[in-house]
């Protein structure tokens, strides 16, 4: 479980194929801190430590071919940056909003503007119908994800979403990475989508 809150946007080393998966090295301030088995999520894609270099402030995970097909993670290239956040800590605040990092599926950023200090990013995405239906879509004013930065949306239409970035967010994610055209996750509110279950039941 997450918050959204990156702690780090930190630099993958390195991406080696395993068949259909993928093998992503990273680099980050706290690889040292961190033990095989834990959970980091990823441009908001939780996955699992599987080997740790202290020495070289590196660590791996494994993106699986589903994860692949369903996020951003299989377009990562060395020098990239990636959005890092621990699982969430039971007695700490939350800050954000309650995440899986589970995504849902991927959007395109078509439009940015720039607005007096902060910076509004446009994503579009397509969606089934069904899903809408179970709760996969976004509403004014509340909370997305996008590539594991919990956000508040504007200007939610049932296939695209606008969100404000501060300077800060700008500088501590790899929001400063994105451009038209690029690629982003998206996990959807998970309170949304019990509650769509709970009016079809």
């Amino acid at each position: 479980m997450f918050s959204g809150i990156v702690e780090e946007a930190a630099t993958v080393v390195a991406v080696t194929a395993e068949g259909g998966n993928v093998r992503l090295r990273v680099r980050c301030s706290f690889a040292a801190d961190l033990s095989i088995d834990q959970s980091v999520a990823h441009n908001g894609v939780c996955l699992t430590v599987v080997k740790v270099d202290p020495e070289a402030s590196t660590y791996d995970v494994v993106a699986i071919a589903e994860t692949l097909q369903r996020s951003n993670l299989g377009l990562l290239k060395p020098g990239d940056l990636v959005n890092l956040e621990r699982s969430m800590v039971m007695n700490g605040r939350l800050d954000g909003h309650i995440v899986q990092g589970h995504v849902d599926c991927t959007a395109i950023c078509d439009q940015i503007e720039d607005l007096d200090g902060s910076r509004y990013f446009r994503f579009t995405y397509t969606i089934p119908a069904e899903m809408r239906r179970r709760g996969y879509l976004t509403v004014e004013k509340g909370s997305v994800t996008v590539n594991g930065v919990s956000l508040t949306v504007c200007d939610s239409t049932p296939t695209s979403f606008r969100v404000a970035i501060i300077p800060y967010t700008m500088e501590h994610t790899n929001f400063r990475s994105i451009t038209l055209g690029t690629r982003v996750n998206l996990e959807f509110d998970i309170l949304g989508k019990y509650i769509a279950a709970l009016q079809q039941a």
